[in-house]
């Protein structure tokens, strides 16, 4: 079998240990990156929905740079959303600051009924760049 190499960010560990997942798995120049929430160190959720989406960029931020990349790598973006009908405007108020400019990744927008205690969640696969290689 081969060894998942796995890329944490320097902090929050206690979700992923806590729900035994891990956050980034870095493969042939892509970085798979699990669904990012706005959740603090300890995992618990940041009160106020665009507090809580800049917190989860912040997040997804924290894993992309310690794979060696950032955000104008990603390529594939899924989100998740708590109640979308109601919390898309406010959501999407956010995300431009994060976002960079075009061309933009592609993305699926998904419409759920619970996430954890959180209203949002954003997955991407980013490719890496060639100097950010595994270890």
């Amino acid at each position: 079998m081969t060894t998942r190499d796995v890329v944490f960010p320097p902090q929050r560990h206690a979700l992923y240990e806590r729900n035994r997942y891990s956050p980034a798995i870095r493969s042939n120049g892509f970085l798979f990156v699990s669904g990012q929430v706005g959740s603090r160190d300890d995992g618990s959720p940041e009160p106020g929905l665009k507090q809580q989406v800049r917190l989860a960029f912040e997040n997804l931020n924290a894993i992309l740079a310690e794979a060696g990349g950032s955000f104008d790598d990603v390529i594939d973006v899924t989100v998740f959303m708590v109640d979308p009908q109601s919390k898309f405007e406010t959501i999407w108020q956010v995300v431009p600051e994060y976002w960079g400019q075009a061309p933009y990744p592609t993305i699926t927008a998904v419409g759920v009924t619970w996430l954890y205690g959180f209203d949002f969640e954003i997955k991407v696969i980013a490719r890496l760049p060639e100097s950010a290689g595994s270890p």
